[in-house]
């Protein structure tokens, strides 16, 4: 597919799976918390252990949202419901946010032992883009955005950067309510129909479609192209290395 430069000021990308390569990082920590946490709660009841699935859970429930989002999102669905708790409750509190916590502390304990790196076909997407004259913008749910995007090497080629520390900030909703991308395109000066929206999130791919920007692109790395259009992608690849700039 190509994005065509003249009808186009900007593309919004995501970060995790789009610009980095840490969504499988995110989605194994996920899964080291929940199991962790299901299994000892079926322990406490009696009930069956039934672990946490990446594809029918972490996709639907947890990819693309806000941390504590995604705790709860998940736990609605099996059925369990935490107090929220509070941002400083410690990674051990039985609490929203202290399953959130808890889960921040294996993904930043993967990034330091395994590093970050960027998607080489998107690094080159956004040199085409640049060259024709299009700005970039990146938006991410999580607060350690700008560590993940140093670590990878690519924060210079963002003109602007709308992570969770910025959308607590400001109180906007995460995804996919389109604050978020809303938000990033208003930091470019570009309304949302010129700009386009990149993403590999359900969520996310909502998020652009309800907030009346001009393209969505969904990007399947985890075969789930259908529900991608479903949720508002206009067009899906399985790569940017498909993607050109006219």
């Amino acid at each position: 597919m190509t994005i065509p430069a003249a009808d186009f000021d900007a593309v919004v990308f995501d970060m995790d799976g789009v610009v980095t390569q840490t969504a499988t990082v995110h989605a194994a920590a996920w899964k080291a918390l929940f199991d962790a946490f299901l299994e000892e709660r079926a322990q406490r009841s009696g009930e069956p252990f039934r672990p946490f699935d990446v594809e029918s859970d972490y996709l639907p429930y947890v990819d693309g949202k806000a941390r504590y989002d995604g705790v709860r999102d998940f736990l609605a669905s099996r059925g369990v419901e935490l107090p929220w708790g509070d941002p400083a409750d410690p990674p051990d509190a039985e609490t929203v946010c202290g399953l959130g916590n808890r889960k921040n502390d294996y993904f930043l304990r993967a990034v330091a032992e395994q590093g970050v790196r960027p998607f080489p076909t998107t690094v080159a997407l956004i040199h085409q883009l640049h060259e024709a004259g299009v700005r970039t913008a990146i938006i991410s749910a999580s607060k350690n955005t700008s560590a993940i995007l140093d670590a990878a090497g690519v924060r210079d080629l963002f003109a602007a950067q709308v992570d969770g520390t910025v959308a607590e900030r400001l109180g906007l909703p995460g995804k996919p309510d389109p604050a978020v991308f809303v938000e990033a395109a208003r930091r470019l000066g570009i309304a949302p129909p010129r700009a386009v929206v990149v993403e590999d999130a359900e969520a996310g791919v909502e998020a652009g479609h309800r907030g009346g920007f001009g393209l969505v692109v969904g990007v399947d790395r985890a075969g789930h192209a259908a529900a991608l259009r479903e949720h508002g992608a206009d067009v899906v690849v399985k790569d940017l290395g498909e993607v050109t700039v006219t």
